[in-house]
């Protein structure tokens, strides 16, 4: 994965999420409840890393915003 920048985390609320799961259905499942609380960068590229267990995906979020449940 790309390293962090700046622009990821320039201000307080933004926030770098690496989220790690056994599988896809799993990690998709985490990141659209994730995303009915907080702005999200949108739907997460899935990656399996080798010698690593299960899947991994990167997403932004801006929790001072809230996601498609909060209104």
């Amino acid at each position: 994965m790309k390293e962090i920048g700046e622009q990821h985390i320039s201000e307080p609320g933004l926030v770098v999420l690496d989220i790690t799961a056994t599988d896809e259905d799993t990690l998709r499942l985490a990141v659209a409840q994730l995303e009915e609380h907080w702005a999200m960068s949108g739907p997460a590229l899935v990656r399996r890393v080798p010698s690593r267990p299960g899947v991994t995906s990167r997403v932004y979020a801006d929790i001072r915003r809230t996601g498609a449940q909060g209104g």
